[in-house]
């Protein structure tokens, strides 16, 4: 099991705060995809995870996870550390 990525920046912009754990700008391609909403929705409601997708490779990493801005950016942050966790356990 690969350990769980860093936290590289905390923003809020409009709805969400934007928890970042990679840089997007690594991925040709970054999605929300359907199936992170189970494991993202059982930690923080209407919370969203972005993956991204280097060329030429068949895995997807998470980038990012948006948390609802009601929660606060220290409880966001640590939301979405056990988001990922759950994910990519």
């Amino acid at each position: 099991m690969a350990d769980s990525p860093d936290v590289e920046m905390v923003t809020t912009e409009d709805d969400y705060i934007h928890v970042r754990f990679r840089d997007p700008d690594r991925y040709d391609e970054i999605r929300t995809p359907d199936w992170a909403e189970n494991p993202a929705e059982s930690v923080s409601e209407g919370s969203e995870v972005r993956t991204g997708n280097v060329d030429g490779d068949d895995d997807w990493e998470v980038t990012s996870v948006l948390i609802e801005t009601h929660v606060g950016e220290d409880k966001a942050e640590e939301q979405a550390r056990e988001i990922v966790e759950k994910i990519e356990s």
